[in-house]
C-alpha cells in the first residue's frame, strides 16, 4: 500500500518543486474505514491536532464539520481553534486540554452558537475560577467535561502521561459536584489512556502494561462514570481511547465514544502495532542540491522533528528511494539532510526523496498547503497554516 500510495503521489506532483507535503486521499479515505471499523460501532470523535487541515476534517466530517458515518464530533486543541471551528459550521467541539485564554473564555461567552457546541476541560476548581471570573457578569452555563487520570499504578510507579491529578471516583465526583453547584453544566468525563494507545507493541513489558492498564481502566472507568452520575445526573459524553487503543475503548459499555486522529495520516510512530497495519497516506518530499560524497546526498530542510522525548524515535523517515537512512552525527537538519546508503550514489542533483514524519498532524505546521491526490487528480488545500492559524 506504502508503495502503491507513493507511486500515486509522484506521478501527480512530478511537475512541482520540493519541498512539499502531499495526501493520498484513496489511502486516506481508506483508514478513516478502518478506525470505524475498529471502533466496532462505537463514535469516533476526530482529534483535530493530528489532522490540522480543514480540508480533511470536512472529508472525514462532512462540509458541517460534525457528522459523517461513524465519525462524530472534532476534539480541539486550543480554543481559540475550536471558536474558528464553530465558525466554520462544526456543533460539537470538545475541547482535549483545559484552556487559561480568558480573552477566547470572554469571547466564549459573547458567542451563543459556541456556547451549544464547545465543551470546554476542567478537572480543578482553578480551572473554574479562571472559566467564569473571564466570562465576567455573563449569565451562561458553560459546558464542562471532567479529564481524568488514565494511568496505570504499580505501586509508586506512574505508567503513562501526567494529565489530570483527578482519578479516584471520589475525586472526580467532587469536582463534578462543585462544578454543577457554581452554574457549569457537566456534560462528561475522559479518559485518555496514552499507555496503550501510545505506545507501540514493541515488547513483552510494553505489552504486558497494555493489558494491565486494560484490565484496570475497565474497572475503575466505570466507578467514575456511576459516581460523576449519581451527582449530576446523566452524561452526553464518556470519552475515552486514541488511535492506538480503539478496540480496547470501544469494548467498554459505559464508554460513549472513542478519539482518533493520527490513524488517518498514520506516522511512523504507528508502525509497530499488533491491532492494525498501518497505511501511511501522507508525505513529504524534499529535493536533492548537492552529492558531498559518492554514497550522499544532500537534500534542502527536512529538519521536521516531532514532539515528545527526544530520540530517533521523533526524527522523520526517508522511504523513497529504499534503503536510505540519515548521518548519525547531522540527522534532519534544519537548512539541509544529508541522507546515506546505497541508494543515494543514485539520486542526481534535482530529484526528490520521500519521507514520512514521525507524527501525525505536526507535518502540517511546517507547510502551509497538502496537494491532495485522488488517482490522477490533484487539488491543492490548506492547512491550519495556511489559513493564517497558529495555535
Amino acid at each position: 500500500m506504502l508503495h502503491a500510495a507513493l507511486d500515486r503521489l509522484d506521478a501527480a506532483t512530478t511537475e512541482l518543486d520540493p519541498p512539499f507535503a502531499a495526501l493520498d486521499l484513496q489511502t486516506l479515505r481508506g483508514n478513516a474505514r478502518d478506525l470505524l471499523r475498529r471502533a466496532g460501532g462505537t463514535p469516533v470523535r476526530v482529534a483535530s491536532k493530528s489532522v490540522r487541515c480543514r480540508a480533511v476534517l470536512e472529508e472525514v466530517l462532512g462540509p458541517g464539520l460534525t457528522e459523517r458515518e461513524g465519525f462524530r464530533g472534532i476534539m480541539a486543541y486550543s480554543l481559540r481553534e475550536a471558536l474558528w471551528l464553530v465558525e466554520q459550521g462544526a456543533r460539537d467541539v470538545l475541547m482535549g486540554y483545559p484552556t487559561v485564554d480568558r480573552g477566547a473564555l470572554a469571547e466564549l461567552a459573547s458567542r451563543p452558537a459556541a456556547l451549544d457546541s464547545i465543551t470546554l476541560m476542567i478537572d480543578s476548581d482553578a480551572h473554574l475560577s479562571i472559566i467564569r471570573n473571564a466570562m465576567g457578569e455573563a449569565r451562561v452555563r458553560p459546558r464542562v467535561c471532567v479529564d481524568v487520570d488514565a494511568s496505570l499504578r504499580v505501586g509508586p510507579v506512574h505508567l503513562g502521561v501526567r494529565r489530570s491529578p483527578l482519578r479516584t471516583p471520589d475525586q472526580v465526583a467532587a469536582l463534578a459536584h462543585r462544578a454543577d453547584s457554581a452554574g457549569f453544566a457537566v456534560v462528561g468525563v475522559m479518559f485518555y489512556e496514552a499507555q496503550i494507545a501510545g505506545l507501540p507493541d514493541s515488547s513483552a513489558p510494553v505489552r504486558w502494561v497494555k493489558r494491565a492498564s486494560a484490565a484496570e481502566l475497565a474497572t475503575r472507568r466505570g466507578a467514575v462514570v456511576d459516581a460523576v452520575r449519581a451527582v449530576v445526573g446523566d452524561l452526553e459524553i464518556v470519552n475515552s481511547g486514541g488511535t492506538g487503543s480503539l478496540e480496547i475503548s470501544s469494548a467498554d459499555a459505559v464508554v460513549t465514544e472513542v478519539t482518533a486522529g493520527s490513524g488517518l495520516y498514520v506516522p511512523t510512530l504507528f508502525d509497530h502495532y499488533r491491532a492494525f497495519t498501518p497505511q501511511p497516506s501522507l508525505f513529504f518530499a524534499l529535493p536533492a542540491v548537492r552529492k558531498p560524497a559518492a554514497a550522499i546526498t544532500t537534500l534542502v530542510g527536512g529538519g521536521y522533528i516531532a514532539s515528545g522525548p527526544a530520540s530517533p524515535s521523533r526524527v522523520p523517515r526517508p522511504v523513497r528511494p529504499a534503503g536510505l537512512r540519515l548521518l548519525r552525527n547531522e540527522g534532519a537538519g534544519e537548512v539541509q539532510t544529508p541522507v546515506t546508503g546505497r541508494a543515494a550514489r543514485d539520486i542526481p542533483i534535482g530529484d526528490r526523496v520521500w519521507f514520512r514524519h514521525a507524527k501525525a498532524g505536526e507535518l502540517c505546521e511546517r507547510f502551509d498547503r497538502l496537494y491532495v491526490v485522488d488517482g490522477e487528480t490533484r487539488v491543492e488545500v490548506p492547512t491550519y497554516r495556511g489559513e493564517g492559524h497558529c495555535w
